[in-house]
């Protein structure tokens, strides 16, 4: 078994005992459920923004604790100050020690959209992530048949919540295609094997129908290569372990977004002269 595969695995456990525990009825007297969800693509694409998407991770099963001691609060309002364009707030306990509590808290402070970033399985994850707060969630290509990521992504739009799919190659990304999407991410990281290339973003961008907004996800450190990806076609770019790994993950989005924007004005001003 792959980790993808032990991930899922435990995500059906995990669904059958939270459905059990807190019941749909339950989860539609949260105060957010009836809230609109404020528009990831419409904030991604915002020219005022970086098209960057923040995340909000404290470990990971390829690189173990990143960062423990991190602050969702500060973290998360940090970000936004520093011109981030959304939140990904990773919600997984088990295996990204992330937690439905940390979205919850992100929401108190932000009004930005915000990704649930969790393994989505069943229904019952759309109706919790709508209850904590989100505003879009991700479906995973390697994770789901195509019909039933058909179906989830439907059910999200039903509530009103975005939908991110995400791929890592192009069969994923051919036969899951479907109306109901609004982002289509590639994550440059093989969820397999936990290799990076931003090969991988480069052979796909112009794969993706230009109905989506194209985020180019993991394995992006510096300034230089968002350039690059914005110039091959990406409107967004999700970037967490880079962030999160520094000691105030806040000031290094800043510097980080500060750079990119001084590097693309100067791309601009170039390709206008």
């Amino acid at each position: 078994m792959n980790i993808l595969d032990k991930i899922i695995a435990q995500k059906h456990i995990e669904v059958a005992e939270r459905s059990s525990l807190v019941p749909v009825k339950l989860l539609e007297k949260s105060p957010f459920f009836e809230g609109k969800a404020v528009s990831m693509k419409k904030y991604v694409c915002d020219p005022e923004k970086s098209g960057i998407i923040s995340e909000f991770k404290r470990k990971s099963p390829s690189k173990g604790l990143i960062n423990g001691s991190a602050s969702v609060e500060a973290v998360s309002i940090g970000y936004m100050q520093a011109g981030a364009s959304a939140l990904s707030i990773l919600t997984d306990t088990d295996f990204f020690g992330g937690s439905n509590a940390d979205l919850k808290d992100a929401r108190k402070f932000n009004f930005c959209p915000i990704l649930r970033k969790d393994f989505v399985v069943d229904e019952y994850q759309i109706l919790e992530a709508k209850s904590i707060g989100a505003d879009c969630i991700l479906l995973i290509a390697a994770a789901l048949e195509p019909a039933r990521l058909k179906e989830l992504a439907a059910f999200a739009k039903s509530l009103g919540l975005e939908v991110l799919m995400e791929v890592h190659d192009g069969e994923e990304l051919e036969r899951s295609l479907c109306d109901d999407l609004d982002l289509v991410g590639v994550n440059n990281r093989n969820l397999k094997t936990f290799d990076v290339s931003l090969d991988i973003s480069m052979e796909l961008v112009d794969r993706i129908p230009s109905d989506f907004v194209k985020i180019s996800e993991s394995g992006i450190s510096s300034p230089e290569t968002l350039v690059t990806l914005k110039k091959a076609g990406f409107d967004g770019f999700l970037i967490g372990e880079n962030f999160m790994k520094s000691a105030r993950p806040e000031q290094a989005a800043y510097t980080f977004i500060k750079e990119y924007k001084k590097l693309l004005a100067k791309e601009t001003a170039l390709n206008n002269s």
